[in-house]
């Protein structure tokens, strides 16, 4: 193999599959990239056995072939190098090594068999649908925050995706939750998606397709089954095995029967969350919200730090109450509202609080309340 390349562009590729490598692995094939160069491109594939991706480059190939290289060595190399750098990338097969050049710069770096680089097992996506980037950004965006990290629940490590006919329009929802949160969004159904079974996208995938998701301006094109799913970009390819498990019913930790409404400017909301909770002790985070009368007060008490209170106005008609949460979960949920107006559906201080944006029927939220 022999070929030129511009630095940016093996940088950006490089980017993105060096990030599905494990920085420690007891399988050393798995520490590294394999680059295929061949018609005028080069392409660059990285796995974890769970995760696989692909992504091609245009460069100048004066000799086809292929060979996998240090994945985290070869990104750190090439981001050191000078902007604008032509690479010069050749294989010395006598030796076992990939050769680098760049200006001056000389890199001598170890290769291992391709036979021994895993390929992701085959096996048909028979449901398939396309979404704009900026729909999918939403989706993720809107819910990977609340995704549980506890391993036990491993159920819960992930977003479940799904169809499903809210008063009688089918949307395609996304749902995460930790058990002390949870987010629900949604958007209309794509064309093709209509039977798509429920799906647990892992946390791993979902951070990453988050990065894909950022470079591109097109429409990513998702094919699943009920193990595997697969999101075509542009010039990448992620394909991940889906997580084997039941996500909970989480129809039922929605409340129904909350009555008490109030609604917040965002902004200043999540102002006096970020003030206040620099009082609350580190462990809990907790912090006291008290409305009556148009006011919230917000409040935290720490036996070391002592104490803080601040007041917002808010709209409110109901009688008065006093409702503790976390105030990083607050500040997660007030952070995903795009909206001027938060709006808080209470029932009592020790029922879950919806919180949505008040005026985007889209997306809900669902927080459990703190003692405090």
């Amino acid at each position: 193999m022999k070929l030129t390349i511009e630095r940016a562009a093996l940088l950006r590729a490089l980017g993105h599959v060096q990030s599905v490598v494990e920085r420690r692995n007891t399988i050393p094939i798995l520490s590294n990239v394999m680059l295929d160069a061949r018609d005028g491109a080069l392409s660059l594939t990285a796995t974890d056995m769970d995760i696989a991706i692909v992504e091609s480059v245009p460069a100048d190939v004066a000799t086809a072939g292929a060979t996998t290289a240090p994945a985290h060595t070869l990104y750190d190399i090439v981001r050191k190098l000078p902007d604008g750098a032509q690479i010069g990338l050749e294989t010395d097969a006598a030796a076992g090594q990939l050769q680098l050049s760049a200006g001056r710069a000389r890199f001598r770096l170890g290769t291992l068999e391709i036979a021994e680089f895993p390929a992701m097992a085959g096996g048909s996506l028979p449901h398939e649908f396309q979404v704009t980037a900026a729909e999918f950004r939403q989706l993720v965006d809107r819910t990977r925050f609340a995704i549980s990290t506890e391993e036990t629940r491993y159920y819960l490590n992930g977003i479940y995706l799904h169809a499903i006919a809210d008063g009688g329009v089918d949307m395609l929802r996304a749902v995460a939750t930790d058990g002390h949160r949870l987010a629900r969004v949604q958007m209309p159904l794509p064309e093709g998606a209509a039977g798509m079974p429920g799906v647990i996208v892992p946390r791993k995938t979902v951070n990453e397709l988050r990065k894909l998701i950022d470079e591109t301006g097109g429409d990513i094109a998702v094919s699943l089954s009920d193990t595997k799913i697969r999101f075509a970009f542009d010039d990448a390819v992620l394909t991940s095995k889906l997580i084997d498990g039941t996500f909970p019913d989480y129809e039922r930790v929605i409340p129904v029967g909350n009555d008490k409404i109030m609604e917040v400017d965002r902004k200043s909301f999540a102002v006096a969350v970020d003030l206040v909770a620099t009082i609350a002790t580190e462990k809990s985070r907790a912090i006291k919200l008290s409305v009556e009368n148009g006011v919230l007060s917000l409040s935290a008490n720490s036996p070391d730090a002592g104490s803080a209170e601040e007041e917002i106005e808010a709209r409110y008609e109901g009688e008065a109450i006093k409702i503790g949460f976390n105030s990083r979960y607050l500040l997660d949920i007030t952070q995903q509202i795009e909206g001027d107006k938060a709006q808080f559906v209470m029932a009592d201080s020790g029922s879950p609080t919806i919180v949505r944006d008040a005026g985007d029927g889209s997306a809900l939220y669902v927080l459990m309340p703190m003692r405090v």
